[in-house]
């Protein structure tokens, strides 16, 4: 299995006519993509499509943000380093491998559920897993603070809708809908946990055929994950944004992953570094001990450093390697 600790993606002007002076870059869902002095073309988006049919998106009604897709890092000018923000338009975007392995994996990108932080043009994990076969889908999804009538449980309604339609279009991909993983990236790892605990119940009326599908993954993988609403290790940011009034302790428990975890949640992998300042490394251990108590099968990885995004030295530390070698073990890949 070959490593990809430093996932690189070489862009040329051949990739675009707009050019930037900015250079080849890394990126995974959740940390900045690092420029490196060359020059990088603005990349063609990835192949997407609307997660929910016209019309019919739940919880609707009076909401009157607009979508806005932004530099994360304006003084950068890197074109490919984009968040969307107020997203009313959620959407899947399909990285198709050449050679599909009929594995399929849902990758959702973190922003503190204030933004999505994620380019239309996909990124070096994505490119990583599909180059060795897996079809990946990165979806983008509503934000709580948005005015959604569901509230908080706005991108868990995305997230299973999401699921719902790679299994429903299967065969299209070329994919086994037995054979479907999610991985998330900081907010995106409590999305991701959020849906794999949620499988058994639904969280919006269903609307058509895709509905009949179901929401429950294979394999779970959770990188430097928001994962408790609670003090004292909540992430301050996700916590607001979950509940832009306020919320009550009763309201963050049922958010909160520790403490809903039902007794056949799947395979469960984390990783996180001790020195997340921004995350504490406590979100990936109380969810260890938790998975463990009740003989989940699990996985966890502390990084003695990485900061949030597991990145040292401009490079990646190996946990994605890591999560393939439990994934595998779990059946995703044969």
């Amino acid at each position: 299995m070959p490593a990809f600790m430093d996932r690189r993606q070489l862009l040329t002007a051949a990739t675009a006519s707009a050019l930037v002076p900015v250079a080849a870059f890394a990126q995974d869902s959740g940390a900045p993509l690092a420029a490196e002095g060359l020059k990088v073309a603005l990349l063609p988006p990835l192949e997407s499509f609307p997660i929910w049919p016209k019309g019919k998106m739940p919880g609707a009604k009076g909401v009157t943000v607009k979508e806005e897709w932004i530099l994360r890092n304006p003084k950068d000018g890197n074109p490919n380093d984009t968040a969307a923000t107020h997203v009313t338009d959620p959407i899947l975007m399909v990285r198709r491998p050449a050679n599909p392995n009929g594995a399929a994996l849902l990758m959702i990108p973190g922003g503190g559920y204030a933004r999505v932080a994620v380019s239309r043009a996909g990124g070096g994990t994505d490119k990583d897993f599909a180059d060795r076969g897996t079809t990946v889908f990165v979806m983008t999804y509503r934000l709580p603070a948005d005015g959604w009538g569901s509230g908080p449980e706005a991108p868990l309604q995305d997230a299973q809708r999401a699921i719902r339609l790679i299994r429903h279009r299967a065969k299209e991909f070329g994919i086994d809908p037995n054979r479907i993983g999610v991985i998330g990236f900081s907010a995106g790892g409590h999305l991701a946990g959020w849906l794999s605990e949620s499988f058994a119940r639904d969280t919006y009326a269903p609307i058509d055929e895709v509905d009949k599908q179901p929401t429950k993954p294979l394999v779970t993988g959770m990188f430097y994950p928001v994962m408790t609403m609670m003090a004292p290790h909540a992430h301050g940011g996700s916590v607001k944004n979950m509940f832009p009034n306020g919320g009550t302790d009763e309201q963050k428990r049922k958010v909160s992953l520790e403490f809903n975890l039902p007794a056949d949640m799947p395979p469960t992998f984390l990783a996180h570094a001790g020195d997340d300042k921004v995350v504490p490394a406590e979100n990936s251990l109380i969810l260890y001990q938790a998975l463990r108590a009740q003989k989940t099968p699990t996985e966890l990885h502390i990084f003695e450093t990485g900061g949030h995004g597991l990145r040292e030295n401009g490079r990646d530390h190996p946990y994605m390697p890591l999560f393939e070698v439990f994934a595998k073990r779990h059946g995703l890949w044969g």
